[in-house]
């Protein structure tokens, strides 16, 4: 299903109708600087459902063939992939997994008059404006990083240091968490990893007071070396290290920093026990990965299960596509999918996919522990 260009092969398990495929242009982060194991859990979730979908008969006896381009969290990229997958054809886009790339996606895409569901991207303005063909699963930025703010204020965090890199996601989460603690008395101090040092960025932590440090920085580095220095650094004891993009959810984080990585609170956009789709899915993801499937890979079996649902009620047309959004109610690995206009984000938007704070257990890395949901 993941074919080349040139007379691709028949996806496994399609029922041909009149030979032609129905193909959909699938967007992720294969290479660095992208988060790789991001985009191989992405692309393994749109996989199996597109294989699935072609077992069950695919879209009106047509195969779902997913065209599939690598980001490499490249927005420049990404925008000349989504103008030649125009030019061969697809019906829709779809995945994407960095925010700042889905965000030239979808402003490329909504040029073209091309429909794009949006599988992990989490930035409230995805768009400049209101469009009507870009649809979203991840819920946005502002939902999460809320109650990730209201997790450390519940757990006695008022006084919060980021250590940070410049961008547009950075800078909205920072935003999101300094007037969701102002709101209740606290207060956020920013680092900057570009100029500081990991032991700098202690030196600042020991002077300031600040008992939480949230990880806004690339994985693995600067990411990496900022929670080993926090770590062996004895005045900073105490501390909670945090990382609400998601960076301890993938198996390199434990295998680079070990009994480090446990014990950092994380946003994960899964339920506490999954429906039985959601535990079918997990069972052959891991079958497929050779490891535990990530949210990021639920997201991404969710993403083609949706458009297959819209693909078979309303066709094959772009317009129809990107019209049928409101209309859809589809059962997906994580609950019930249905989409509506959320202020604030410009997009259909699943309101919303389950969160939970989660965390490494310090006893077993391997293990992971729910310390919130919202």
């Amino acid at each position: 299903m993941n074919t080349p260009l040139n007379t691709p092969p028949a996806p496994h398990g399609a029922r041909h109708a009149d030979g032609a495929s129905v193909p959909v242009g699938v967007l992720v982060p294969l290479t660095r600087p992208g988060w790789v194991e991001a985009g191989r859990h992405l692309l393994a979730g749109l996989e199996l459902a597109a294989r699935e979908v072609n077992d069950a008969g695919g879209i009106a006896g047509r195969p779902v063939e997913l065209v599939v381009r690598d980001t490499a969290a490249d927005p420049q990229r990404a925008a000349a992939a989504v103008d030649e997958l125009a030019g061969l054809g697809v019906v829709a886009l779809a995945g994407e997994y960095h925010s700042v790339v889905a965000r030239a996606v979808a402003a490329r895409a909504d040029d073209l008059g091309l429909p794009y569901l949006c599988s992990s991207a989490v930035l409230d303005a995805l768009t400049d404006r209101p469009v009507d063909g870009v649809a979203r699963l991840a819920p946005a930025q502002s939902h999460g990083w809320r109650i990730y703010a209201d997790f450390l204020l519940g757990t006695g965090h008022s006084r919060i240091a980021v250590a940070a890199e410049p961008s547009v996601y950075w800078a909205a989460g920072t935003g999101i968490l300094r007037d969701r603690l102002a709101s209740r008395g606290g207060s956020v101090v920013e680092l900057d990893v570009r100029t500081l040092t990991p032991e700098a960025v202690c030196d600042e932590l020991a002077a300031d007071g600040a008992t939480a440090l949230l990880l806004l920085a690339g994985h693995p580095d600067p990411a990496v070396p900022v929670v080993r220095a926090v770590r062996r650094d004895r005045r900073l004891a105490g501390i909670t290290v945090g990382a609400p993009a998601g960076q301890p959810e993938f198996p390199t984080w434990v295998e680079l920093l070990g009994e480090d990585g446990a014990g950092v609170p994380f946003l994960r956009y899964l339920p506490e026990r999954l429906r039985p789709l959601g535990a079918r899915v997990g069972t052959v993801l891991r079958e497929r990965l050779g490891e535990a499937p990530s949210f990021v890979a639920f997201e991404g079996y969710d993403t083609v299960t949706v458009l297959a649902e819209v693909l078979r009620s309303y066709g094959t047309d772009r317009a129809g596509v990107a019209g049928a959004w409101p209309h859809l109610a589809v059962e997906g690995t994580r609950g019930p999918i249905r989409f509506s206009r959320p202020p604030g984000t410009g997009v259909w938007q699943w309101v919303w996919a389950p969160v939970q704070v989660v965390d490494r257990d310090p006893a077993d890395p391997g293990r992971f522990r729910v310390l919130h949901t919202g």
